[in-house]
């Protein structure tokens, strides 16, 4: 299986006060079996191509669902 990781930024994000927006992101990403890593500039996981691929949409739609006005995603591929 091919592995990939993605960081992601849903926005507006305020460090340390999350909105509901970014909360429903991240939730839609755990509730496919991904564990969040939250840090100051925005928010990583790593997973199977298809698992994260799937996840990224769900997020992306409860993210703006709840207020996002910009998400932000970017993925690498692992190679090996």
């Amino acid at each position: 299986m091919t592995t990939c990781t993605v960081d992601f930024v849903i926005e507006p994000f305020v460090e340390g006060a999350p909105g509901p927006h970014v909360v429903a992101g991240i939730a839609a990403m755990e509730e496919r079996g991904l564990d969040v890593m939250m840090g100051p500039f925005g928010s990583t996981v790593t997973g199977t191509v298809e698992t994260v691929s799937d996840a990224i949409k769900a997020m992306v739609g409860a993210a703006v669902k709840d207020g996002a006005r910009r998400v932000l995603v970017e993925m690498v591929i692992d190679e090996t």
